[in-house]
């Protein structure tokens, strides 16, 4: 059995050790990737930043586990961009496995508040993130479409109490917060059909600003979106979270998978171009 026989026949057992070896490598080794901003990320990220201080966003957190890895860094580090900034957030999801997430996000993202720290030069003391004034979970509820419809009319149609229990009446931050017309923007975490609703009873119907954070596999799809200007914004999988990271000088989870995706990526691409030399030389000496 020749060279080119042994490519042919090579176990995928080794291959898939090989990529693991990869992997935990470039995750130990400390080094960086440059990162290229597009502008459909700065633009998500120059919004938020704009705004004052008690100003009010809305996150909806619309994924499953699944999606988990490419989309809790992108609502970890917005959410926590505006609580630094001293923004109100309200949070919902319209995903059935989707407030685990959110809770897990809110308390992971309360924690590290509390930490003093510095973000592109700028200063931030540590602070503690109270639940009813600093940010509001209303929860789930199913039928995305109707929920977003009703809470453009009023939060309170469909999430009379939040996530905890509490009338929404009785938390402070909601106070003369009726609906969408007192939020700045709606930005949704999405690995589904959900944005689709967003676009289309949100956005559509109520005309506020709206971005998208989305799987790597949806993201070519919501770019006319973009251009007809219904929405101001897109993130895109992983590389879209890990550029969102270094504009907000908050490098996470993103940027360390970016890199251990790079060369992964990079193996995966040389056993196929190894495969098919195999392949075509045992072709050639065939015919």
């Amino acid at each position: 059995m020749n060279i080119f026989d042994r490519m042919m026949s090579l176990d995928r057992r080794w291959v898939f050790l090989f990529i693991a070896l990869v992997c935990v490598i470039t995750y130990v080794w400390p080094f960086s990737i440059p990162i290229r901003i597009t502008e459909e990320v700065k633009a998500i990220y120059s919004f938020i930043e704009k705004l004052n201080e008690g100003d009010i966003i809305f996150l909806g957190i619309d994924y499953d586990p699944n999606a988990l890895a490419e989309l809790h860094p992108m609502s970890y580090a917005i959410a926590e961009q505006a609580f630094r900034k001293k923004l109100r957030v309200i949070f919902v999801t319209l995903s059935q496995n989707g407030p685990g997430m959110a809770d897990q996000a809110i308390r992971d993202i309360s924690d590290s508040v509390k930490l003093d720290k510095t973000y592109n030069g700028v200063f931030y003391p540590g602070r503690e993130i109270k639940n009813g004034i600093d940010y509001v979970f209303l929860g789930y509820k199913p039928y995305p479409a109707l929920v977003i419809l009703g809470m453009g009319q009023n939060f309170r149609i469909p999430f009379p109490s939040d996530y905890y229990g509490t009338p929404l009446d009785s938390i402070p931050m909601m106070k003369g917060v009726m609906n969408y017309d007192q939020v700045k923007c709606v930005i949704d975490f999405a690995a589904g059909n959900v944005a689709d609703m967003w676009i289309s009873y949100g956005q559509g119907r109520y005309n506020f600003p709206l971005a998208l954070g989305m799987t790597g596999v949806m993201g070519a799809d919501y770019y006319p979106y973009l251009n007809s200007g219904q929405i101001f914004g897109i993130m895109g999988g992983l590389l879209g979270a890990a550029q969102y990271e270094k504009l907000a000088d908050n490098p996470g989870p993103a940027i360390d998978g970016m890199r251990i995706q790079v060369y992964a990526h990079i193996v995966i691409i040389l056993f196929i171009i190894i495969g098919n030399i195999g392949f075509l030389v045992s072709r050639r000496k065939q015919g």
